[in-house]
């Protein structure tokens, strides 16, 4: 494992040809965890080779997400698409030095080949034709034909490394070929690239999907004919989605930007991702600092961890539930926006106190957006009733107009708190042999023209007490 004397050096380096969701990020969490529990460094990279599918959006969200979860990185972000000049010159020295080869073989003498080998029920794989051999005669090279750059595998032994999380795995060299590391038009692919880069970038330890271990033989061989320090290697089980299987946009995966304008708090979702292949005893529910005060290499997780939206939707109402109102309004009022409430800076423009409300909304909300969408009563105009209507004399009937004129009186005497608006509701239902519901919800349809809010004693101190005397005027 790792020498105590080594500075810790973690990465994320995620392809940016389509958008990040949370089995993703939970490979940019881990690493980012291990690296601030041992005081090390996390380095972004972005591995853009490919061209085609690659593209700035996809690499402003990957940054964004990092950003918005609080995972802060100390270098980059390097982009591998301008790193093409070292790697051309990795290249270069690895065909000079007789690690690497060019060849010819085109894509359909491949194909053939691995046909071939496919009806004889061999493993499909490069035959070596163009690979040098002392006392072996190489094919004439053909014209036109840009040759591929192949790495030069050892023909046997094993390749062994302990994984952090999966344990000692042997690969035999036998099951490797020759490993492609520059296409026809020189440009360098991923499994070569990575070894560059880790190595120039000091990487210690590699964090990643286990996915990728079918590479890790092949980059563990490239490190050392480079005769660079291996890393660690911990390979994480995969995230699977509600039925099984692995979490992905074709699968129905959310993005990081979704949950962001679902209304998601960051907190929560970094907790929740913590959780999905990590644990420290029973605790299900932690901040930023503990988790990198706990976060241990042993303590990941080998079994595949399923994702679970009622769990998050529970994790992210706690977090809400809990949340500082002041810094919990400021987080609503993108939402509050698109309800059309109006704000100038971070107060509402018109109305009551918009901490307040959020305080008063917090304890039953699942996310931000019905924060926002329950605020809405608190700033809209009053309604305008028709006393005629079937439905006003449903909801407000004859014999509760009494009732609520006294309640009225006694409101107006009172100094507008919650519990002094609490106790005067009590008095008149004492008076009345009533139970609360009976004058609550008339009081909720004349004030807000619904039966449906939170507790209307609260509601009504936040409105004040000559807002909502003027609401129940209408009968009283």
């Amino acid at each position: 494992m790792e020498n105590s004397t080594t500075r810790i050096r973690t990465r994320f380096a995620p392809s940016p040809t389509g958008f990040i969701h949370l089995g993703n990020l939970r490979s940019a969490l881990y690493p980012w965890a291990f690296a601030r529990s041992k005081g090390g460094d996390f380095i972004l990279r972005i591995e853009d080779t490919d061209q085609e599918r690659s593209s700035q959006e996809a690499v402003d969200v990957i940054i964004e997400g990092l950003q918005w979860l609080g995972l802060d990185i100390d270098e980059g972000p390097f982009y591998q698409m301008q790193r093409l000049e070292r790697y051309q010159a990795t290249l270069k020295q690895m065909l000079d030095g007789g690690l690497a080869y060019y060849c010819y073989m085109s894509e359909e003498e491949l194909n053939a080949i691995r046909e071939q080998q496919i009806a004889n029920k061999e493993k499909p794989r490069y035959n070596g034709l163009w690979r040098p051999e002392i006392g072996k005669t190489l094919p004439p090279i053909p014209e036109g034909v840009k040759p591929v750059v192949r790495f030069k595998n050892p023909l046997d032994g094993n390749v062994v490394w302990k994984d952090a999380v999966k344990g000692v795995i042997s690969i035999s060299n036998e099951e490797l070929d020759d490993l492609v590391i520059a296409r026809p038009d020189g440009t360098p692919t991923y499994n070569f690239c990575v070894v560059v880069d880790d190595l120039d970038m000091k990487i210690t330890h590699v964090i990643r999907g286990d996915d990728h271990i079918n590479n890790t033989p092949r980059q563990i061989n490239i490190i050392h004919a480079l005769g660079g320090q291996v890393p660690v290697y911990g390979h994480l089980p995969t995230v699977l989605n509600e039925q099984g299987e692995k979490m992905s946009k074709r699968n129905g995966a959310m993005s990081v930007r979704d949950y962001q304008l679902a209304g998601y708090l960051p907190e929560a979702i970094l907790n929740y991702l913590a959780r999905l292949g990590w644990s420290h005893g029973d605790a299900e529910i932690f901040t930023k600092e503990q988790f990198i005060q706990w976060f241990d290499l042993d303590s990941l997780g080998k079994s595949p961890a399923q994702f679970s939206p009622e769990k998050l939707i529970w994790l992210n109402h706690h977090y809400i539930q809990h949340a500082d109102s002041g810094l919990l309004a400021e987080q609503t009022i993108p939402f509050a926006k698109q309800e059309g409430i109006v704000f100038d800076g971070n107060e509402v423009q018109a109305g009551p106190s918009f901490v307040k409300v959020v305080d008063l909304l917090k304890a039953r909300a699942n996310n931000l957006i019905e924060i926002a969408q329950g605020a809405k009563l608190f700033y809209m105009d009053a309604p305008k009733h028709d006393l005629q209507s079937a439905e006003f004399k449903s909801n407000v009937s004859e014999t509760i107009i009494p009732v609520i004129k006294e309640f009225t009186e006694k409101l107006q005497k009172t100094d507008g708190s919650k519990e002094a608006i609490a106790a005067a509701m009590k008095e008149v239902l004492t008076n009345h042999s009533m139970k609360m519901p009976v004058l609550a919800m008339p009081i909720r349809y004349l004030m807000f023209a619904t039966t449906q809010t939170p507790a209307i004693d609260a509601m009504m101190s936040i409105i004040g007490i000559e807002e909502v005397v003027k609401r129940l005027s209408v009968v009283a």
